[in-house]
């Protein structure tokens, strides 16, 4: 798929809106100033909603803010081949911001684990994103990997896998 879209299609696209209480405002989070004794993992889970701001933002200056930029970042977009190195990287941001109008993420169930100067984030996303001939929603595992590197942890692996569709329920 080298067209910009995310990789998701109707048959992996979620049966109903996520509901917002139970999904995170990334957007608000990411702009709150950080407590000033934050531990490692408040700081892994300030860096996470950082990159899904960037993501909703659809801004490339605030997706390169948060990766690291060498040969070792990787990604992996449902669907997609495995991407190596900031440039692979870097470019397909660029394609996907080009074709998304809109896109809107909930996080839960998340999960965040450091261990030195590497902390991970497992997470579920609930990701709504419009193009200009419709809108796909999804719901996706993710693995986040972030290095501390001068006191700043950036993202140095994404990796989403798509979950299977949930049953629409008819209410009575």
């Amino acid at each position: 798929m080298t067209d910009g879209s995310l990789g998701y299609n109707a048959d992996q696209s979620v049966s109903a809106r996520v509901s917002s209480a139970a999904s995170l405002d990334v957007a608000a989070m990411a702009t709150q100033a950080a407590p000033p004794n934050e531990t490692a993992e408040e700081a892994v889970r300030a860096a996470n909603q950082r990159f899904y701001a960037a993501f909703e933002s659809l801004d490339v200056a605030e997706m390169e803010a948060v990766w690291a930029h060498d040969d070792a970042v990787q990604c992996v977009y449902p669907g997609w081949d495995l991407l190596l190195g900031w440039d692979e990287v870097r470019d397909r941001w660029v394609g996907l911001f080009s074709n998304i109008r809109r896109v809107r993420v909930g996080l839960s169930c998340v999960w965040v684990r450091v261990e030195g100067d590497v902390g991970w984030v497992a997470c579920t996303a609930h990701v709504t994103t419009a193009f200009a001939d419709g809108f796909d929603e999804a719901i996706v595992q993710v693995t986040n990997i972030f290095v501390r590197r001068e006191s700043q942890w950036l993202l140095v692996a994404h990796h989403a896998s798509p979950l299977p569709d949930t049953p629409r329920t008819t209410v009575q």
